[in-house]
């Protein structure tokens, strides 16, 4: 595990899609750019007016679910964590466990860039704990904090 580099990383979409099982209609980071392993990466999901989400939230004034937001930061951890544990190709899932100091500020509709700023606050064997920040045009849009656990198949 190399958890240095020279200089931060940058992954498009297919190497995303190599280090998380996500897949259409629930993988919500297109890129992602300043990945420094083992410690912190932006992902990048663009909003657009044609996801399905907007047929029912709300289909007259479409807003991006806040939920998704906090969902799009822990892909961006996720795919972090992977690259970080040279763990790409090895089916590793990552679960929720724990989620908080989340705070809403402003709405995210279509058109809008998302920026999903992603810091380690800390690690311990299989569980690590990230703050997120969601930002759109400099803005701060959501935040939160939350902990994961990272699994590999086999071991369920």
């Amino acid at each position: 595990m190399n958890e240095t580099t020279a200089e931060p990383l940058s992954f498009d979409i297919h190497r995303v899609k190599e280090l998380l099982p996500h897949r259409y209609p629930f993988l919500y980071i297109d890129k992602m750019r300043d990945v420094v392993l083992g410690q912190s990466a932006v992902g990048i999901k663009n909003v657009t007016a044609n996801e399905d989400i907007f047929q029912g939230h709300f289909p007259d004034k479409p807003v991006f679910p806040g939920v998704l937001i906090v969902e799009a930061m822990a892909q961006t951890a996720s795919a972090l964590v992977v690259e970080t544990l040279e763990l790409a190709g090895k089916n590793p899932l990552v679960y929720f466990m724990s989620l908080e100091a989340t705070k809403f500020r402003k709405l995210v509709e279509p058109g809008d860039q998302l920026e999903l700023h992603v810091d380690l606050m800390r690690k311990r064997g299989k569980v690590w704990k990230f703050r997120g920040e969601a930002i759109v045009e400099g803005k701060l849009v959501a935040e939160a904090e939350f902990t994961a656990m990272i699994v590999l198949p086999k071991e369920g």
